[in-house]
């Protein structure tokens, strides 16, 4: 089973071929995709993703993880996850967000098994002094 091709990324929004779907961030493996919601693991831009969060994709049996880290790079990725990918056998790729999805599609035209989470995978970080309220919209948009 082949990989979708991220559609479209853009602040805040990504589309995943074969989806009708609009993400905000989400983990996108072959043969599917669907919103990744923080809350269920407690995630936060640090300390950040973490073994928990990307084990759903590790069992897809995936070859290749790609990781977008937002797109000004707030979501931390610490080595701890990226040492529990590896022992499990998986190319990790940590990238801006933006790179992730030229480098995720890139994959998926090779015929490589890919994931990517915004786990997505696409992150929207926070900046300016808005992390607050911005978390606050962005737990609202996910309920």
């Amino acid at each position: 089973m082949s990989s979708p091709e991220i559609a479209s990324l853009s602040w805040g929004q990504m589309k995943v071929q074969g989806s009708t779907k609009t993400y905000k961030d989400c983990k996108v493996w072959p043969g599917g995709s669907r919103a990744w919601d923080w809350r269920e693991t407690g995630t936060e831009h640090s300390p950040g993703v973490q073994p928990a969060d990307v084990e759903e994709v590790v069992q897809k049996g995936v070859q290749t993880l790609v990781i977008g880290r937002g797109m000004s790079e707030a979501l931390k990725v610490p080595p701890s996850t990226v040492e529990y990918l590896k022992k499990q056998g998986i190319d990790v790729r940590v990238l801006q967000t933006e790179q992730a999805v030229k480098e995720y599609n890139a994959l998926v035209a090779q015929g490589v098994c890919v994931c990517e989470p915004a786990i997505n995978t696409m992150h929207e970080e926070c900046t300016d002094g808005k992390k607050e309220a911005m978390h606050q919209a962005h737990s609202r948009h996910r309920s």
